[in-house]
Protein backbone atom coordinates (compact mmCIF):
# COMPACT_ATOMS: atom_id res chain seq x y z
CA UNK A 1 0.00 0.00 0.00
CA UNK A 2 1.32 3.42 -0.95
CA UNK A 3 1.63 5.76 2.05
CA UNK A 4 -0.79 8.68 1.81
CA UNK A 5 -0.63 12.28 2.89
CA UNK A 6 -3.81 14.32 3.29
CA UNK A 7 -3.45 18.06 2.90
CA UNK A 8 -6.30 20.08 4.40
CA UNK A 9 -6.76 23.37 2.54
CA UNK A 10 -10.38 24.05 3.48
CA UNK A 11 -13.52 24.17 1.41
CA UNK A 12 -17.04 23.19 2.31
CA UNK A 13 -15.76 19.71 3.22
CA UNK A 14 -14.25 21.11 6.44
CA UNK A 15 -16.88 23.71 7.32
CA UNK A 16 -19.07 23.41 10.40
CA UNK A 17 -22.49 24.82 11.11
CA UNK A 18 -22.53 27.61 13.68
CA UNK A 19 -25.95 27.42 15.39
CA UNK A 20 -25.55 30.88 16.92
CA UNK A 21 -25.58 32.75 13.62
CA UNK A 22 -26.54 30.08 11.09
CA UNK A 23 -23.29 30.40 9.14
CA UNK A 24 -20.86 27.76 7.94
CA UNK A 25 -17.45 28.38 9.50
CA UNK A 26 -14.00 26.83 9.82
CA UNK A 27 -12.69 25.65 13.17
CA UNK A 28 -10.40 22.62 12.70
CA UNK A 29 -10.22 20.00 9.99
CA UNK A 30 -12.44 16.93 10.20
CA UNK A 31 -9.65 14.76 8.77
CA UNK A 32 -8.33 13.42 12.09
CA UNK A 33 -11.76 12.07 13.06
CA UNK A 34 -12.37 10.79 9.53
CA UNK A 35 -9.10 8.86 9.44
CA UNK A 36 -10.08 7.11 12.70
CA UNK A 37 -13.58 6.41 11.42
CA UNK A 38 -12.34 4.98 8.11
CA UNK A 39 -9.90 2.59 9.78
CA UNK A 40 -7.18 2.94 7.14
CA UNK A 41 -4.78 -0.02 7.31
CA UNK A 42 -1.95 2.50 7.23
CA UNK A 43 -3.25 5.82 8.52
CA UNK A 44 -2.30 8.77 6.30
CA UNK A 45 -0.27 11.68 7.57
CA UNK A 46 -2.23 14.93 7.76
CA UNK A 47 -0.90 18.37 6.89
CA UNK A 48 -3.10 21.27 7.93
CA UNK A 49 -2.87 24.47 5.93
CA UNK A 50 -5.00 27.52 6.73
CA UNK A 51 -8.58 26.43 6.02
CA UNK A 52 -10.09 28.68 3.37
CA UNK A 53 -13.20 28.86 1.27
CA UNK A 54 -11.82 28.31 -2.22
CA UNK A 55 -13.48 31.53 -3.42
CA UNK A 56 -11.13 33.33 -1.02
CA UNK A 57 -7.99 31.58 -2.31
CA UNK A 58 -5.34 33.79 -3.84
CA UNK A 59 -2.15 32.96 -5.75
CA UNK A 60 -0.19 32.87 -2.47
CA UNK A 61 -2.62 30.27 -1.06
CA UNK A 62 -2.20 28.07 -4.13
CA UNK A 63 1.56 28.46 -3.77
CA UNK A 64 1.23 27.25 -0.16
CA UNK A 65 -0.61 24.13 -1.42
CA UNK A 66 2.10 23.58 -4.06
CA UNK A 67 4.83 23.99 -1.43
CA UNK A 68 3.11 21.43 0.82
CA UNK A 69 2.99 18.97 -2.07
CA UNK A 70 6.67 19.48 -2.85
CA UNK A 71 7.64 19.10 0.82
CA UNK A 72 5.70 15.87 1.39
CA UNK A 73 7.89 12.76 1.37
CA UNK A 74 4.94 10.64 0.23
CA UNK A 75 4.26 10.18 -3.48
CA UNK A 76 0.47 9.82 -3.08
CA UNK A 77 -1.21 13.03 -1.93
CA UNK A 78 -4.84 14.05 -1.42
CA UNK A 79 -5.76 17.70 -1.12
CA UNK A 80 -9.04 18.62 0.55
CA UNK A 81 -10.12 21.76 -1.26
CA UNK A 82 -13.18 23.87 -1.93
CA UNK A 83 -15.02 22.92 -5.12
CA UNK A 84 -15.45 26.44 -6.50
CA UNK A 85 -11.83 26.92 -7.55
CA UNK A 86 -10.55 23.35 -7.47
CA UNK A 87 -9.73 23.38 -11.22
CA UNK A 88 -7.60 26.52 -10.78
CA UNK A 89 -5.50 24.89 -8.07
CA UNK A 90 -5.27 21.70 -10.15
CA UNK A 91 -3.79 23.72 -13.00
CA UNK A 92 -1.18 25.32 -10.74
CA UNK A 93 -0.14 21.90 -9.42
CA UNK A 94 -0.25 20.24 -12.83
CA UNK A 95 1.92 22.91 -14.43
CA UNK A 96 4.53 22.35 -11.67
CA UNK A 97 5.00 18.76 -12.91
CA UNK A 98 5.80 17.26 -9.49
CA UNK A 99 6.75 13.57 -9.66
CA UNK A 100 3.84 12.49 -7.44
CA UNK A 101 0.23 11.43 -7.76
CA UNK A 102 -1.85 14.34 -6.48
CA UNK A 103 -5.61 14.01 -6.13
CA UNK A 104 -7.80 16.96 -5.22
CA UNK A 105 -11.21 16.34 -3.71
CA UNK A 106 -13.84 18.15 -1.68
CA UNK A 107 -17.55 18.20 -0.99
CA UNK A 108 -20.61 20.28 -1.79
CA UNK A 109 -22.06 19.57 1.70
CA UNK A 110 -19.90 19.76 4.87
CA UNK A 111 -18.73 16.43 6.31
CA UNK A 112 -20.65 16.83 9.55
CA UNK A 113 -24.00 17.60 7.92
CA UNK A 114 -26.37 14.75 7.08
CA UNK A 115 -26.34 13.86 3.41
CA UNK A 116 -22.73 14.93 2.84
CA UNK A 117 -20.74 13.17 0.15
CA UNK A 118 -17.44 14.12 1.82
CA UNK A 119 -16.63 10.66 3.22
CA UNK A 120 -17.35 8.97 -0.13
CA UNK A 121 -15.23 11.51 -2.00
CA UNK A 122 -12.31 11.06 0.40
CA UNK A 123 -12.44 7.27 0.12
CA UNK A 124 -12.64 7.49 -3.65
CA UNK A 125 -9.71 9.92 -3.69
CA UNK A 126 -7.65 7.60 -1.47
CA UNK A 127 -8.11 4.75 -3.93
CA UNK A 128 -7.31 7.03 -6.86
CA UNK A 129 -4.17 8.46 -5.25
CA UNK A 130 -2.78 4.98 -4.66
CA UNK A 131 -3.56 3.55 -8.10
CA UNK A 132 -3.29 6.33 -10.69
CA UNK A 133 0.00 7.15 -12.39
CA UNK A 134 1.98 10.27 -11.51
CA UNK A 135 -0.04 13.38 -12.31
CA UNK A 136 -2.66 15.75 -10.95
CA UNK A 137 -6.32 14.76 -10.83
CA UNK A 138 -9.64 15.88 -9.43
CA UNK A 139 -11.58 12.94 -7.96
CA UNK A 140 -15.14 13.77 -6.98
CA UNK A 141 -18.60 12.29 -7.37
CA UNK A 142 -17.20 8.88 -8.36
CA UNK A 143 -15.23 10.25 -11.31
CA UNK A 144 -11.61 11.17 -11.95
CA UNK A 145 -10.69 14.17 -14.09
CA UNK A 146 -7.34 15.22 -15.51
CA UNK A 147 -6.08 18.62 -14.35
CA UNK A 148 -5.90 19.94 -17.90
CA UNK A 149 -9.55 19.37 -18.75
CA UNK A 150 -11.55 19.54 -15.52
CA UNK A 151 -14.19 22.20 -14.96
CA UNK A 152 -17.05 22.73 -12.55
CA UNK A 153 -20.49 23.01 -14.12
CA UNK A 154 -22.10 25.40 -11.66
CA UNK A 155 -25.53 25.04 -13.25
CA UNK A 156 -25.61 21.28 -12.62
CA UNK A 157 -23.39 21.30 -9.51
CA UNK A 158 -20.93 18.72 -10.83
CA UNK A 159 -17.54 18.36 -12.43
CA UNK A 160 -16.94 17.62 -16.09
CA UNK A 161 -14.06 17.14 -18.50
Amino acid sequence: MTPLRLIAAGGTFDKRYNPLNGELIFTVTHLHAIVQRCRFNTPPTITELPLLDSLDMQDADRQRVLDACRAAPETALIIIHGTDTMPETARVLGAAAIDKTIVITGAMVPYDISGSEALFNLGFAAAAAQTLPVGVYVAIGGQVFDWQTVSKNRLLGRFEA
